[in-house]
């Protein structure tokens, strides 16, 4: 009766009143060959203690004990302690949406924090109030550059994140949107300058690039700001890698910066939730998605925190919405902003260095051996890189699994042409003698073949 509380006389109250002498007549619809006459076969009721139990047991045949390689758009990084016990706090936790707020300030304010800190990360005047995630902050930002310019059709890089690719193809698929792709030079992993200069128009509304790509590779900005900026359209930028902007030269040149803030402190939780960003420049404020939290004061002067220009469906007529109104993560941009806090500027830049550090090593380590060459090497990257085998994926990631590490993701599923070839991530978390240990697992094959 835990889960099915009405008594037997509410029953019979309730088939009375719809005119049913029993459940059977209730069902009667119902074909004689769906209906279950016998028991079902489940097991029998436990106690609360033995639930408990049960899922503990369940939990410790996840693979944390793992050591991983993966990146690709979602990353380990260390997550100072403090950031759950403070998003834990009930008055974050349990708060919906601070629409008012004169009872919501410490939200409105950390909302406002998590702005700020996103526009001086991105070099960009403004930033919204969070997205859902990376991917569909760049949908959002292709829908925006269309608003914006009145244009409707957009160049997407070939480098962009092939997952974040196909969620804009999900938006744009019924709204008769085209896009064009650009692809890559083989030598550079960077996107073809000459291909783009081609293929963008008086037509085109945006020029979407991503910044450390999805080859680790560090695009060419300025130029590929011109290109754009010369046919009049705009320039996002997409950031899978949050942590990159420690080191590296935030894209003052684009007019629209989409990221993932996920390596902020924002745990990898089999996949979500993560928390997006959009940051563009000043004039294009009016047609950001989502909310913004902005400062005021008060009748007395004191400073105060408002919700401001959110032109959300719930909040004006919904032809003029630059958003649905489900597009904010703000416990995980909470996360997000406890994390920056922590770490502040020099920390910042100091666990960058330390990224790169860790994957220089790597990198290095794996292509010194026969058989493995790295791609992309004329180019400057982040933590992430490109190694193609002589022997398949699939052989040496088997061995790797046994000695409890995880490869890195390998390419062709969405790039045909890299045959072999995988994506590897190298963060601070990443030991020296894990990738020691991989190495000899993959030198290992190599001497076998």
């Amino acid at each position: 009766m835990r889960y099915l509380p009405k008594s037997d006389a509410e029953r019979a109250a309730m088939l009375a009143e719809i005119g049913a002498r029993s459940i059977n007549d209730l069902f009667s619809v119902i074909p004689e060959e769906y209906r279950v006459r016998r028991d079902l076969d489940v097991p029998r009721q436990q106690a609360e203690s033995e639930i408990i139990s049960y899922f503990k047991a369940a939990g410790q045949k996840n693979a944390t004990d793992y050591a991983s390689f993966l990146g690709a758009g979602a990353y380990r990084h260390y997550r100072p302690v403090i950031i759950d016990s403070l998003v834990q706090r009930g008055e974050f936790l349990t708060s919906y949406t601070p629409y008012q707020a004169e009872i919501t300030q410490g939200t409105l304010q950390a909302i406002f924090e998590f702005q700020t800190m996103i526009a001086e990360l991105t070099g960009m005047d403004v930033a919204n109030a969070s997205m859902y995630d990376g991917s569909t902050g760049a949908a959002e930002a292709v829908l925006m550059a269309m608003r914006v310019t009145g244009r409707q059709k957009a160049v997407i890089a070939r480098t962009v994140h092939p997952e974040y690719r196909e969620v804009i193809a999900t938006y744009l698929k019924h709204r008769d949107l085209p896009t064009s792709e650009v692809g890559y030079l083989s030598a550079t992993g960077r996107v073809d300058l000459e291909a783009l200069e081609a293929v963008v128009t008086d037509e085109t509304a945006c020029v979407l690039i991503q910044s450390p790509n999805f080859f680790g590779v560090i695009e060419d900005i300025p130029a590929i700001a011109e290109i754009a900026h010369k046919k009049g359209a705009l320039l996002a930028v997409s950031i899978a890698e949050a942590v990159s902007l420690g080191v590296v030269r935030p894209p003052v040149e684009a007019d629209i910066v989409s990221m993932e803030a996920q390596s902020f402190g924002v745990a990898l939780s089999y996949g979500g939730p993560f928390c997006g960003v959009i940051a563009a420049k000043e004039q294009y404020l009016r047609q950001m998605p989502g909310r913004l939290a902005g400062q005021t004061v008060d009748a007395d002067g004191n400073r105060g925190f408002v919700l401001t220009l959110s032109t959300r469906e719930q909040h004006i007529r919904r032809e003029k919405a630059t958003s649905n109104i489900c597009t904010n993560q703000a416990l995980v941009a909470l996360m997000a902003t406890i994390f920056l806090t922590v770490y502040g500027k020099e920390g910042m830049r100091e666990l960058a260095e330390q990224n790169l550090a860790k994957a220089h090593y790597a990198s290095k380590t794996f292509s010194s051996m026969s058989g493995v060459t790295q791609l992309f090497t004329e180019s400057p990257r982040f933590h992430e890189f490109v190694l193609q085998t002589d022997e398949a994926p699939a052989m040496w990631q088997k061995r790797l699994l046994e000695e409890k590490i995880v490869g890195g993701v390998e390419l062709c599923r969405w790039y045909p042409e890299l045959e072999n070839a995988t994506l590897w991530c190298a963060t601070e978390v990443m030991p020296r003698e894990v990738m020691d240990a991989a190495a000899k697992v993959l030198a290992a094959g190599l001497v076998e073949a």
